[in-house]
């Protein structure tokens, strides 16, 4: 009953917004974009997890990936909800209420230029999104010929321990892309798009020439990212022989929004130290 008694609440009043622009962002990705644009003093509500930039932190949290609450939507009385396509059965009850919805796909890089372009004409706001596309397509032409060839493992959030599942990128997210554009490939491949799980057996059977580990959980944290290193580097591989391990520690590096440019610059210097040491 009460959730009827919210969807009524929200049908009734919604339509004295006087146009008046009222964002729910149900991802972090989407939030940051937004606030890119300079849109962010119009979101409402956000989810757990956008954290960037600070203004962000402090909005009202309607859930998070696997828990959105619909009745909190409502009770924001959004203009707009801006979604990515995880969850189709949450997305087919957004319709079926008659929200304003717009779903968006950030998995390739194209995805995420596609959907700041999107945003950008939907927030009238092209010039600045065009902006922000071309600083990820002058990132990736800083790519180029810097080192050839390499197979790159990038691991997620990775443990402490080496004997448990590890995370890594597949081949089918932008982390991919990026690794191509430099003229490179992932030491990792499979057709499935599952998020891949691997152990060290099979890393040491890839022979990675470069690893990068993602570990936002280690930012500032300099002796820990050294003592992770230093644990990866017992691996019988390529990477552990030249020393070609290195850590990411930035909360960027995992999402897919407009500052994927970030994580782009780290990996060029990444792989310009891998030159230079090649050049020693």
């Amino acid at each position: 009953m009460k959730f009827f008694i919210s969807l009524l609440f929200y049908s009734l009043f919604n339509i004295t917004l006087l146009g008046e622009s009222r964002i729910i962002t149900l991802s972090p990705s989407l939030s940051e974009i937004v606030f890119a644009l300079g849109m962010g003093d119009k979101i409402v509500a956000n989810t757990r997890y956008s954290n960037f930039p600070k203004a962000a932190q402090k909005l009202p949290k309607v859930g998070s990936y696997a828990n959105v609450s619909v009745e909190k939507i409502l009770a924001f009385k959004p203009t707009i909800v801006l979604s990515q396509n995880y969850d189709q059965n949450f997305l087919k009850i957004l319709k079926q209420l008659k929200i304003n919805t717009k779903v968006f796909q950030t998995s390739s890089l194209q995805d995420i230029k596609t959907t700041i372009k999107d945003l950008g004409i939907y927030f009238k706001k092209e010039e600045k999104a065009n902006e922000l596309i071309s600083a990820i397509n002058n990132g990736l032409k800083n790519l180029k010929n810097i080192v050839k060839d390499k197979k790159i493992l990038i691991v997620i959030s990775p443990r402490k321990s080496l004997t448990h599942g590890i995370y890594v990128t597949g081949n089918h997210i932008y982390f991919e892309d990026i690794i191509k554009a430099s003229e490179n490939k992932n030491a990792f491949y499979s057709k499935s798009s599952a998020q891949p799980i691997v152990n060290a057996e099979k890393i040491i059977n890839m022979n990675p020439d470069i690893i990068i580990l993602l570990a936002p959980f280690l930012s500032k944290k300099v002796k820990k990212q050294n003592l992770l290193i230093k644990k990866w580097s017992s691996l019988p591989v390529s990477a552990s022989v030249k020393r070609n391990i290195y850590v990411i520690s930035e909360f960027y590096a995992g999402i897919p929004s407009h500052r994927v440019q970030y994580f782009i610059n780290d990996f060029r210097k990444i792989l310009q130290n891998v030159r230079n040491k090649q050049l020693q």
